[in-house]
Parts: C-alpha cells; structure tokens; sequence
C-alpha cells in the first residue's frame, strides 16, 4: 500500500491562509507562522471592533442630540427624561436623525419634554 501523505490538503490550507494575507506588510504576507500569528490576530481585534462600534455609534447619537438640546436651552438628561415621562417612544438613533434633517419636528419634541417635566 502507498504511502498517505497530506501535501494536497496542506497546500489547499497554506494557499488559503496565504490568500486572506494578501495585502499585509514584510513577512506577514508570505511566512506561513507569521501570518497564522496575524490572521489570529486580525480577527480577533475585528470581532473586538464589531462590537465596538455599536457603542461609538450610540455615542455619536448622544452626542447629536446633545447638540441640539444644548441649542434650545436644555440639556440632554432633561430632554431624555422628558420624553420619557411624555410617552414618547423614539431610540437615540431616530432622535439624533430628526435632530439633524428637521429641526421644527425636534422642537416640537423638546416642547412636549419640557411640558412633561
């Protein structure tokens, strides 16, 4: 019986690896440890990133709308607070976008926070 080797489905795997190196600096691209050691790595800061950014983008809102509240004399705990207590149900992202596109639309939300509180 021949001998079983495993150079077919190594190739395939190095190949592989080799591929979603390209692009990578020095060694990183073409020295098969090195760039398991990146691809490792890579990965790991992209799904760390993944969820990272959902929060930079709730800030990003906060922000926005804090912006706007500040520019009609309240703050942004005041305003959230308000709304709260006028059942008004919108999350931060749909709040920062009226605040940006429509102004007359957010004032009528900081009216009817204000007169909540």
């Amino acid at each position: 019986m021949p001998r079983a080797r495993n150079s077919v489905a190594k190739l395939r795997k190095k190949r592989r690896l080799l591929r979603k190196a390209k692009g990578f600096y020095g060694g990183r691209h073409n020295l098969l440890r090195t760039v398991k050691e990146t691809l490792i790595r890579g990965e790991a800061f992209a799904t760390k990133h993944r969820r990272k950014k959902k929060g930079d983008w709730r800030r990003l809102w906060i922000l926005r709308i804090s912006a706007a509240c500040k520019a009609r004399g309240v703050n942004y705990s005041q305003f959230m607070n308000g709304l709260r207590k006028a059942n008004v149900a919108l999350n931060r992202k749909m709040l920062s976008d009226i605040a940006v596109r429509d102004a007359e639309g957010f004032d009528q939300l900081v009216a009817a926070a204000r007169t909540a509180l």
